[in-house]
Formats: structure tokens, C-alpha cells, sequence
């Protein structure tokens, strides 16, 4: 077989149908669409549209939202690092940052960072600094005598915290309110069926 002999299969190209070209070819004239009405006009879009009924999508609740502020990392697990190192695409002996991870082809460069995984296994001691880790990332670093650096936490950051153990308190305390006047009330039960 030569390069000029190369072809597809037979019925692997179908030729697209040309609407309007004579009475001959079966699509001629209306080109498929019939005589009258809304349809057989150009510009006619009646998707979703239910005959005037309520459509299903305004018929449904609406429910959730969208954050705006939202931060989405770049994921690498550990077990992913380890086969770079393996294949020499990672300089142990540098710090291993969101750069070098952008060159080793295991992130896409995502400006808010990478959070660093612990699924996989890791042998090789390593330095990294990485926008955010989980604990068991930390620890399978740290376990092989490496070191996660993470960035200094923000002002916002730390008054995000700040109230949210402020809430976790304030949740903890009504609880304690509530189990306090249960306990009151199996008292005040008990005093009344021993009265009987």
C-alpha cells in the first residue's frame, strides 16, 4: 500500500444533504421543513418551550448557590510526587514548589496554589512548600525525614478562624444548655411519679 492508495472506510464519510437544490433530490424547495408555520421560519428556537405550559425548569425549585470566594487548589498526592522523583522529572535537592511541580507535568499552574494529598506512598526525603496540606500529607513527609513549608496564615484568614471557634463555643454552650433542662425535667418526672 502507497500514501495515495490510503482511504476510509466505505460509509465513513456520508456527504451532508443539500436542502433546496430541485424537486429531484427530495429535499427541494422547503428543504425538509413542510409548508407553513413557526418552524419553517429561520431564527426559530423552541427549546424548552412546552406549549405555554409551565416549563419543567421553572416548574423545579431553585436550590444552592455559587461562591464567590471560593479558592480552588491544584491536587497532587504524595504517590504522584514519588513517581516524578522516580522518573528524575523532580530535583530532590531543590525545594519543591508549585513551579517545579507546573514543570514536571503534575499540576496545570493554577495561581491559587497546590495542596499537597497523602494517598500514595513516599520514600524519598523532601523539602515542599505548597500553598495547603493535609495532616496525613504532613506527616508522610515529616515520617521520611522531609519538611512541608506552608505560607503564613492571612489577617482574614485568622479572623475566619477566630469566629469560627467563636461559633464552635457558642454551639457548645447551647448544647449544654439544652441537656441541662432535659436533666432538669427527668428530675422533676421522677419527683412527681415517686409523689403518686
Amino acid at each position: 500500500m502507497r500514501l495515495n492508495e490510503l482511504r476510509d472506510n466505505d460509509g465513513a464519510r456520508k456527504a451532508r444533504i443539500r436542502v433546496g437544490r430541485g424537486k429531484g433530490s427530495g429535499k427541494g424547495k422547503t428543504g425538509g421543513r413542510g409548508l407553513n408555520g413557526q418552524k419553517s421560519r429561520s431564527g426559530v428556537s423552541l427549546v424548552g418551550f412546552e406549549g405555554g405550559q409551565m416549563p419543567l425548569y421553572r416548574r423545579l425549585p431553585k436550590r444552592g448557590f455559587t461562591n464567590i470566594s471560593k479558592i480552588e487548589f491544584d491536587v497532587v498526592n504524595i504517590g504522584r510526587l514519588q513517581s516524578a522523583i522516580d522518573q528524575n522529572k523532580i530535583d530532590i535537592a531543590k525545594v519543591i514548589d508549585a513551579q517545579a511541580m507546573k514543570d514536571a507535568g503534575l499540576v496545570s499552574g493554577n495561581q491559587n496554589g497546590v495542596r499537597l494529598l497523602g494517598m500514595g506512598k513516599l520514600s524519598t526525603k523532601l523539602n515542599v512548600e505548597v500553598a495547603g496540606a493535609s495532616k496525613t500529607a504532613i506527616l508522610a513527609v515529616e515520617k521520611v525525614g522531609g519538611k512541608v513549608v506552608l505560607p503564613k496564615p492571612t489577617k482574614v484568614l485568622l479572623g475566619a478562624r477566630e469566629q469560627s471557634a467563636k461559633l464552635h463555643a457558642k454551639k457548645a454552650s447551647l448544647k449544654g444548655k439544652s441537656a441541662d433542662a432535659s436533666a432538669i425535667t427527668n428530675v422533676e418526672n421522677d419527683s412527681k411519679s415517686a409523689n403518686d
